[in-house]
This record gives C-alpha cells, structure tokens and sequence, in this order.
C-alpha cells in the first residue's frame, strides 16, 4: 500500500479536557426547526405539550449537552415578551430576518421546558440589533432571579415558579453582518457589548457571557473586529463566538474536503488576536472560544433566496432545508477533529443547526423523522470524544488539490477517556482515490485491545439519506485493524470515516 500514515499516542502529550460544550447545537426561529420539527401539535408522535418525541429520543442519540437559542439573525429583532404568557395572548409579529411570521406559539418557557426533556442546558443569546441593555436586563431578570421583582414575578406567574438558570448568554449574533438588523460597528459594538456584560453581571455574576466575534473569516473586518471588539469587552466576557460555514460550490469534492485547513487556520487566528488584547491589556486572562455556529451550508441557496424575495410572511415555511450527501458527513467530521484538536481554546460549538434546518434531523410533517448523513460523525464525537484531547505526532502521506496546494491523505485526533480506561481516534481518509495504511503507537495504553473499528463509507460521494432510505450509514470493520506489541495497524478505505475505540 503505497499511501501510509504515522501517529503516535501517549498518555502524557494532553492538549487538554475536552468540554462538552463543543457537542452543542442551535435551534433558530427559522424555516421548519421549531414549527413542524421539535414542534408539531397533533402529529401522532407529539406529547401533550405538542413536542415531536420521535425528534426528542434522536436529539437524546445526539446527546447535545447545550442548544443555542431563539438565533441567529432571529435574534435581533426579538421581543421576548412576546414569547412568555399566555398563547392566545401572543401576538403575531414579522420577522425581519428571515422574513417569515412569527406566531410566538413557542417561547422562552416551552423552549426550556424542551431542552430538559432532551437532557440539554440553554445558551440564551440577547437582542443588541434593534434593542440593549434595559431589555437583555429584562430577560435575565425573567430567567434566573428566583421571585420578588418584576419580571421574575412575572415568570412565576406564567406557571414558571423555579428559576431557568440560565448560564450560558450571546450578548448578541453576528454584529459585523450588514445584513443582520442593527448592524454595529467594531467601536459601536465593542462598547454596547461591554456595558451589557457590566450590567448583566450585575444581576447574576455566575454566568458565562460570549462577544460576538466575526461571522466568518472571508468579512473585510476580520480579524480587526476581534481585536477592537476585545479591546472593550476583554473583561468582562468569557469567549469570542466564530461562525463558518463551507459548501462544494465548485463540485471539487477533492478540494471541498481540504476546506477543514481553513478552519484550522481561522481558529489559530482568532486564539493570536484573543492573546494580542491580552498582552495588551497585561491581562492574565485567558479568552476562550466558543465556535457556536459551524457546518456544511451551501445546497438549499437559491430556494432560501425565493422564498425571502418572492413568498415572504410565510408561518415556517420549508427554509435552509440541505439534504446532506456522504462527502458532506466527511468534511463534517474533519470539523469534529479540528474543534478537539482545540480543545485548549474552544470551550463551546453549536453545530447549526439540529432539526430541518442544515440540520443532521429532518421531519416530515405527516410522517416520522430521520438522520441525515451528517448525523453519524457527530453522534460518535459526541459519544466517545469526552475525555483528555490528545495531541498525536502525526506524519502523512500527501495529495494535491486545486486551492489548498497540497494537504495530508488523513486527518486525525485522539481522545483518552481515564474514567472507562479507553482511547478513541477519530479519523478521516480524505484521499478520494488510495486507501492509506494507518500505523499508530499506542505502547502507552498498555494491556489495551480493540474494541471496534466503526466506519461510515460509501462509494458514491452524493450518497444520501432518507425518511426510510438510509444509504449511508455507520458499519463495523474490526477486521481492518489489527494489534501487535503496541503498534496498531489499520487500513483507512479511501474517503472514509473512521472510529477506533481501545479499552483494557
């Protein structure tokens, strides 16, 4: 075999723990993700609250220990008095950024009530487009303070006696964006930001804040938002968000799976601007990132765009539907092993989104509901990636690609998990045409065996999934990796994704 690769494992070489957070998601007031996807009164899967539990038991296969919420761009033109009360006392309102209508039918206190059911905690992101900070006040006031004021009094008597206890708050969702509603600029934003957090902190000093950092790499302001948006807000926040998204428009599948290097990079970027502001400021603080909205998005474009100009004020109406196909599972799991090979600095990720919308769940509206491709990188990630990131000594054989020069055959990332005694790689073949031998020294694990070798592969790269048509999906390949005296030897098929668990 011509195509080879070389890693080494030890116990020792620790990049860091890996926070769970990193396997969150996001549900947006957009499209079909709220109505018709966690929430469709009448349909037979529906509980007495109108949530889909079909929906429900594949979120909770997902195990997302958070879920960003109500946006997004929803989020800057959002009343969330509006959200809370009675439902027949809600009013309709537009909804600036998608363009759709809003009925409030689903609030604050449903959403809450929904994460617990899926065994998530909410990261709640405020208004700073077309409101500030009296109302982001406001609604932390209605969330986490227990009773005896105002809003937590009007809490309790919406039938929410305990407090949300929210911890997690975006002070806002990408404010570099002139399309966003209340666009600021860096000084603009930097310094509403800034006396959010100060007054926020203030009601409740427990919480975890996240700046708004830019909306991905290509903005003419990166990476200076970061660095003058910091300069105002270093204090007093806990991370800077980063959002990226990456599509195949140029039907390069050899290229658009060189597309994780660029996440790479922009990560390694930010963490030298966040550490530029803190020299400056002779901080010993350390910022750390939270990537809170990543995927593949680039085949639902032109409908999205139809809809908005042509038919808007639709209630939910079928937007950003992707139907994923097995090249974009591969670049979604090259994602994953970037965000773990960061586990020292990224803290928190929402994969966006989680259901109907560029979403690894899709439903139908009289039927049942199901996993896209997408679904499976990120069910195992979230499964056997909880532990101590390990940092691999790696060395690969390379390939050539049209805009990335040359780039390694596999891409891989280790994590140990001390408490179950087992060590997990992930692992990515992203060469399209040679399966690549994969030697790993794995002597530190001593007494070690395999235990599976899980692969998601296909030869078709446009391979995908469907309500009761699953083409890609995970198998077993344990005879392609083998164990002798402390080195492991497995073969990689050419673009696969690959899952080694070792354990005593």
């Amino acid at each position: 075999m011509s195509r080879r690769a070389k890693m080494v494992l030890d116990k020792e070489f620790r990049i860091a723990p890996v926070d769970k957070r990193i396997y969150g998601s996001f549900i947006e007031h957009l499209g079909r993700a709220v109505y018709e996807g966690i929430y469709q009164p009448g349909h037979p899967a529906a509980d007495k609250d109108g949530f889909r539990q079909d929906v429900v038991q594949l979120v909770k296969e997902l195990d997302v220990p958070i879920i960003r919420y109500p946006g997004g761009n929803f989020v800057s033109n959002f009343y969330w008095e509006d959200s809370v009360g009675p439902v027949e006392e809600r009013p309709n309102r537009l909804e600036l950024a998608w363009r759709s209508l809003e009925k409030n039918e689903v609030g604050l206190n449903e959403f809450s009530k929904w994460a617990k059911q899926v065994n998530s905690e909410v990261m709640m992101a405020v208004n700073l487009g077309t409101r500030g900070i009296s109302d982001a006040c406001n609604l932390l006031e209605y969330c986490n303070h227990p009773s005896g004021t105002k809003y937590s009094d009007m809490r309790v008597r919406h039938g929410v006696k305990d407090p949300h206890n929210i911890k997690v708050w975006c002070l806002g969702n990408e404010m570099d964006g002139p399309w966003q509603i209340g666009h600021k600029t860096m000084e603009e934003y930097g310094r509403l930001a800034e006396e959010t957090a100060k007054a926020m902190r203030l009601i409740d000093p427990s919480i975890e804040l996240v700046s708004c950092g830019s909306s991905n790499r290509d903005m003419p302001t990166f990476p200076d938002w970061e660095a003058v948006t910091l300069s105002h807000t270093y204090d007093y926040v806990d991370y800077i968000s980063m959002h990226q998204y990456y599509g195949n428009r140029d039907d390069d599948s050899n290229d658009f799976l060189a597309q994780s290097d660029d996440m790479d990079d922009f990560i390694r970027t930010i963490i030298s601007t966040c550490d530029y502001v803190k020299a400056k400021k002779r901080s010993k603080k350390v910022m750390n990132l939270s990537f809170d909205e990543w995927n593949v998005w680039f085949h639902s474009n032109a409908a999205d765009d139809d809809i908005t100009e042509n038919h808007p004020w639709q209630v939910a109406p079928p937007m950003l539907e992707d139907i994923y196909n097995f090249e974009d599972a591969l670049l979604v799991g090259l994602m994953l092993i970037t965000l773990i090979r960061h586990a020292d600095r990224v803290k928190m990720a929402c994969l966006a989104q989680l259901v109907n919308v560029i979403a690894p769940i899709m439903t139908d509206a009289a039927g049942g509901a199901w996993k896209q491709t997408i679904f499976y990188p990120f069910m195992h990630a979230s499964k056997y990636g909880r532990g101590v990131a390990l940092l691999p000594v790696m060395n690969s054989t390379k390939h050539a690609t049209a805009k990335h020069d040359e780039i390694t055959d596999v891409e891989s990332v280790a994590v140990y998990n001390e408490e179950a005694d087992e060590v997990t790689i992930f692992a990515v073949n992203r060469n399209l045409e040679e399966d690549v031998e994969l030697s790993t020294d794995v002597r530190s694990f001593e007494g070690y065996r395999i235990l599976e070798h899980i692969v998601l592969e296909n030869e078709d790269l446009k391979a995908v999934n469907g309500l009761g048509m699953e083409k890609v999906a995970p198998a077993n390949a344990d005879n392609r990796s083998s164990l002798d005296d402390g080195v492991m030897t497995s073969v990689l098929k050419k673009a696969s994704w690959n899952v080694i668990r070792l354990g005593k």
